[in-house]
């Protein structure tokens, strides 16, 4: 199938699309936009995570097919060209990012909670990323992030 949607503001096709692949598929190797990361394929991680309609989603759970007319918004998307976003830039001044893997679903996750709650208490910070997984370290230097994006 030819499917069309809406990627970061831009109209993108990708053809030859089967209708139960990922969007996650779609993003990373049709569409060339790696930043969400593929690393459960089961909605675990949330390294995925990316908006769809402007709600934060797994984009491994999302059938192809389901994307179609749609607007998808990925970390690449969140930033201006050759800027980073305060969010991503909060990451690297708090030394939030280890590896890297779990990064991007992360600053998606942060960005919906910073725009929904300017002013996150810790417990907000927690419940907001509780679907995100970091294997490299404890989340002392996300949540340092999260704050520090948050004043900014």
């Amino acid at each position: 199938m030819r499917l069309n949607l809406s990627v970061n503001g831009e109209q993108r096709t990708a053809d030859d699309v089967w209708a139960g692949e990922s969007l996650l598929y779609v993003l990373r190797e049709r569409l060339g936009l790696p930043g969400a990361k593929n690393a459960c394929e089961q909605g675990e991680c949330g390294s995925c995570t990316v908006y769809l309609d402007g709600t934060p989603v797994c984009a491994c759970l999302v059938a192809a097919g389901q994307a179609a007319g749609r607007a998808v918004r990925t970390v690449e998307g969140l930033a201006e060209p050759g800027a980073l976003h305060p969010i991503q830039q909060a990451f690297l001044t708090a030394g939030a990012v280890q590896c890297g893997f779990c990064t991007p679903g992360l600053i998606v996750a942060v960005h919906d909670l910073l725009e929904r709650n300017p002013d996150p208490s810790d417990p907000d910070i927690r419940e907001a990323l509780a679907g995100n997984l970091c294997r490299c370290t404890g989340y002392e230097h996300i949540i340092a992030a999260v704050k520090l994006a948050a004043r900014r």
